[in-house]
């Protein structure tokens, strides 16, 4: 039997560490899938060469599209876990938008991705929203 009284509003810090949770793995997740394709290189030559079958041979073989697709699925549960927890209205915004901050880091950092001028005011954008959202 469920209780019918509300549950009580989880303090900021947990909240931030739920989102934090969600934005990091899916982050990770991101930039694992993203190298492992840039790993793999251009389907539609493997493609051409040796078929549908050898395209998704050369995707299921690469450990670092595995290792994306678990940090991607980590990602999904605490998405979950947060949604069980807090307003989708905060959720929802705040771990899409500070995830776009986070890949567009971690794409300069780690995968040598040329981010200009217009993605970072854009980020910083997205950090003066979330701002304004949580506050």
């Amino acid at each position: 039997m469920t209780s019918s009284l509300p549950a009580a509003a989880p303090n900021a810090w947990i909240a931030a560490a739920m989102i934090a949770a969600v934005v990091l793995t899916s982050t990770t997740g991101e930039v694992l899938t993203a190298a492992a394709m840039k790993s793999i290189g251009d389907l539609d030559a493997i493609r051409a060469h040796s078929g549908l079958k050898g395209a998704i041979r050369a995707v299921l073989t690469c450990p670092l599209f595995f290792a994306g697709v678990f940090f991607l699925a980590l990602a999904f549960f605490a998405l979950l876990f947060a949604l069980n927890h807090l307003n989708l209205s905060l959720v929802g915004p705040a771990t899409a938008s500070l995830t776009l901050v986070t890949n567009a880091i971690a794409g300069k950092i780690f995968l040598k991705e040329n981010v200009d001028r217009r993605r970072w005011a854009a980020a910083v954008l997205v950090c003066v929203g979330v701002y304004l959202l949580a506050h």
